[in-house]
């Protein structure tokens, strides 16, 4: 698994971020969604490599192998404002001031926030399977509810922490064969570390606090993503189901937007990583 990469421990002040990064040319950080690792790029990375791209995939903080501050009462520290920091100084340390940027599930709203706090270092951006979380939050009702409940779950305090650690294997199931057996037991051993449990549910916890609060503050300032914008969505998945074509509320957010759909379940990297580089190989190569 990721044969020819490096790895590195990046040290950005209140955390330490695991970085993996191979390959030569023009530069793409690869972000992860919950509750994987950067070994869901274990297919993909690779075969960006062979299209010319030098990829990072790190670790969000408190996923995986990365680790940040304790939580705290207002959520700050697991703010996707605070990991985008992270991952701009990871980038920067890797020695990319300028990259194009991918964001998957959760990692998309890193990536967002990445793109609005930071735009001068993403050349173009590219979110899988994600819309701003305050626009999913305006359109919440009962059929988002059922479908996503885990959202409001995560958010309680404690009781998830007790749910999912009485048992980690029941509730966090992988199949080993469709994952890949090294990145299904590295995520393995992540959902069964409590302290990283305790981090990607800090991650919902902020969603719906500061993270909403800060896009809402985007919104009302009329900040807008200025690079070319890509959205591309799971057939398999339920995004379309629930919002229709996902573009055109992010043509809300950006002028120049495109993307279509791919033929795979939630976890498009794992399942289509062939249709998935190729994709992400045109964008952002033209």
């Amino acid at each position: 698994m990721f044969e020819g990469f490096a790895t590195r421990t990046v040290r950005t002040g209140e955390a330490s971020i695991f970085v993996r990064y191979g390959g030569e040319g023009p530069p793409l950080l690869l972000l992860h969604g919950h509750p994987r690792t950067s070994a869901t790029w274990h297919r993909v990375a690779p075969l960006l490599v062979r299209r010319g791209f030098t990829v990072v995939c790190p670790d969000l903080r408190g996923y995986g192998r990365s680790r940040g501050p304790a939580p705290a009462a207002d959520h700050v520290p697991h703010s996707k404002r605070a990991v985008a920091g992270d991952m701009a100084e990871v980038m920067r340390a890797l020695g990319h001031r300028r990259f194009g940027l991918v964001g998957h599930d959760r990692g998309a709203a890193v990536a967002l926030r990445l793109v609005l706090d930071h735009p001068s270092a993403v050349t173009r951006v590219a979110f899988l399977d994600g819309l701003p979380l305050s626009e999913h939050l305006a359109r919440a009702d009962a059929r988002f509810a059922t479908a996503w409940w885990h959202w409001f779950f995560f958010a309680q305090p404690e009781i998830p922490e007790r749910v999912i650690n009485a048992d980690p294997d029941a509730w966090y199931r992988g199949d080993p064969e469709a994952m890949g057996r090294e990145n299904h037991d590295e995520w393995r051993a992540a959902t069964r570390n409590p302290e990283v449990v305790r981090a990607m549910l800090e991650d919902y916890r902020a969603g719906l606090t500061v993270d909403r609060r800060h896009e809402e503050a985007d919104r009302a300032r009329g900040a807008r993503i200025g690079c070319p914008l890509l959205v591309l969505w799971s057939l398999r998945d339920d995004l379309e189901d629930l919002y229709g074509d996902p573009r055109t509320i992010w043509r809300d957010w950006a002028d120049d937007v495109r993307g279509h759909g791919i033929d795979a379940g939630h976890h498009v990297a794992e399942e289509a990583p062939g249709p998935l580089s190729a994709a992400l190989s045109d964008f952002f190569t033209h």
